[in-house]
């Protein structure tokens, strides 16, 4: 994984955000801290493997999106057809969406993944804020993450990182503190079944996202 190129690349959307939303000299670690441990949370919520209380406790690792111009009907007049037929007129005939090529599905998403991501994005933010983004030394500890499980499972991994992101609040955090919370995090993408190079490749598309967003005034 290329933790180098994903410091810079985030340090480029923050440092946009920052010039664009005016947040010059403001102390932004704060928000950056509450904001990744959201993101844990949301990340849990998609794994929902510690709803005991559920009968539907497996990951959400794939959504199917569906065309909003035939709303999945592959029929580019279907708008038009629902309206007929409340007024009693007749229909149009089937006319292949020209969006979805008629399958009325428009791709697919893994949320757990794109969640899990969303908080790699924050972990690289508190980084780059802190001035500990020593790719090497990093690199060397990750590269151990496979072999330097904590043991726990996955419910108490999450309550772990959690934990961890609380201990930025404090003044006299160290450099070891960041390390463990990068260890920690990929301790975790290993107990959800993720791949470096799928961690990489989403972080890249998300990172795309964010900028546009920027571009479209989010």
């Amino acid at each position: 994984m290329n933790l180098e190129k994903m410091y810079e690349m985030q340090k480029a959307l923050d440092d946009r955000i920052i010039r664009e939303k005016g947040l010059e000299g403001q102390d932004l670690l704060p928000n950056l801290i509450l904001a990744l441990q959201v993101e844990l949370a949301e990340c849990a919520n998609e794994w929902r493997g510690f709803k005991h209380w559920s009968n539907n406790r497996e990951p959400r690792t794939k959504i199917e999106h569906f065309c909003p111009t035939c709303d999945g009907t592959g029929d580019e007049n279907n708008d038009i057809n629902l309206q007929y037929l409340e007024e009693g007129h007749a229909t149009e005939p089937y006319s292949e969406c020209q969006d979805c090529n008629g399958s009325g599905k428009i791709g697919e998403s893994n949320p757990l993944l794109e969640e899990y991501v969303d908080c790699l994005h924050f972990i690289l933010s508190i980084g780059n804020r802190l001035g500990w983004n020593d790719t090497d030394t990093i690199d060397d500890v990750v590269v151990q993450h496979l072999i330097s499980d904590k043991g726990f499972d996955t419910a108490k991994t999450f309550s772990c990182l959690l934990s961890i992101a609380y201990g930025f609040h404090f003044s006299n955090v160290e450099k070891r503190t960041y390390i463990s919370l990068f260890t920690t995090f990929f301790e975790l993408g290993n107990k959800l079944g993720f791949k470096w190079e799928q961690i990489e490749a989403a972080y890249m598309e998300k990172n795309a996202v964010n900028h546009q967003r920027q571009q479209e005034g989010y």
